[in-house]
């Protein structure tokens, strides 16, 4: 699977993540200079779950996104519909609770969570309004959804830098530490295809969630929306 389109094969992009999950997380941190470090603290913030509350972090791949919420005191259930994924996150941290569930059909009653999250995985989804509306079923009425996902920065200059990067610096870095690299090729067209913040939270307003909004992170590059149920 070299090409990002919106009718993603399910079992396609979850061969892709079985195959770069070994060394996923030290990818993410040399591909991101480092960033992803800071947008998992800001998306921590914005969840600002409580001791006790129970939290969902779809897409949660390894762990390395749920164990902070985790420390704070919240019970996290991490998600992820890549075996590979999750056998790596259940080595690295035996005390999650790994979950495997399809973000079209999750496998968990509703109104279970106070808050879900997903963090630059909704792209990855077959069909992401399915998903915005699965989350939906899952959270209580008055949780809270936060979506951490690659978006388009908002000044044109720097964004054609950051597509020429994408498209020209990203695959060959990623042959150079990634278990998978020719996966990078893809996620890299995803991010292209991706809609922008406007329309990221029309999605998320047509799944049923209530007032939508969204802040930029590191220029645009990441958005932050946020909504309730």
């Amino acid at each position: 699977m070299t090409r990002a389109d919106l009718d993603k094969q399910p079992a396609d992009v979850r061969r892709m993540f079985d195959a770069v999950a070994k060394r996923y997380d030290v990818t993410n941190d040399v591909l991101s200079l480092g960033q992803d470090r800071r947008w998992r603290k800001e998306v921590l913030r914005a969840v600002d779950a409580e001791p006790g509350e129970r939290v969902l972090d779809l897409a949660a791949g390894t762990g390395t996104s749920s164990q902070p919420f985790a420390d704070r005191g919240a019970v996290v259930v991490p998600c992820d519909f890549s075996l590979g994924m999750l056998q790596v996150g259940k080595q690295a941290r035996p005390e999650l609770p790994f979950t495997a569930g399809d973000g079209t059909r999750l496998p968990f009653a509703a109104d279970t969570f106070d808050a879900v999250t997903i963090s630059f995985g909704l792209r990855n989804i077959v069909d992401p309004l399915a998903g915005l509306r699965e989350l939906l079923r899952v959270t209580r009425p008055g949780g809270r959804l936060v979506v951490c996902e690659f978006s388009h920065p908002t000044w044109a200059p720097f964004r054609t830098v950051y597509v020429e990067y994408l498209m020209r610096a990203l695959p060959p870095i990623a042959r150079a530490v990634s278990s998978s690299p020719d996966a990078y090729v893809y996620l890299a067209e995803s991010i292209r295809a991706w809609p922008d913040q406007q329309r990221l939270a029309a999605l998320i307003a047509d799944a049923g969630w209530h007032r939508p909004e969204w802040r930029n992170l590191s220029g645009g590059i990441v958005a932050l929306h946020r909504a309730t149920a």
